[in-house]
């Protein structure tokens, strides 16, 4: 490592996604893990949502689309602490469950689903994958 200084990050601040649906989007977030509005933006057709560990910023788009083969964004990954609880939530809000249920990673498991504007929620058993 050299002498420069570099930033130091304590992790994710925020994802800022384009969606189909603010309200449907703000929906889906709350009853699967309890997300809060914290500030409505109007005049940007937005708002921010989540917690106090967890935030994104959604935009309603009418010009949004997604059909799976765009390029760059994978998905985005939360640590769920009652991560054995996933599949009876998600059973009771109708989320189906990708990758045939739990993916098993050298350190940790992941449960893959998707929300309602097609982006891949990655739900983690274990912070940062044990790294």
């Amino acid at each position: 490592m050299t002498d420069m200084a570099i930033l130091k990050t304590t992790g994710i601040d925020h994802v800022n996604l384009e969606v189909r649906d603010l309200d449907e989007t703000t929906d889906f977030y709350s009853g699967l893990l309890g997300f809060e509005v914290m500030e409505d933006m109007p005049e940007h057709n937005g708002r921010i949502i989540g917690n106090e560990w967890a935030k994104l910023a959604i935009y309603e788009s009418a010009d949004f689309r997604r059909d799976g083969n765009e390029s760059g964004f994978s998905h985005i990954s939360f640590h769920i602490e009652n991560f054995n609880d996933i599949a009876g939530i998600c059973d009771r809000l109708n989320i189906a469950i990708k990758y045939g249920g739990p993916v098993q990673w050298p350190r940790s498991r992941s449960i893959y689903i998707d929300d309602p504007n097609g982006y891949e929620i990655e739900l983690a058993e274990v912070w940062g994958g044990g790294l």
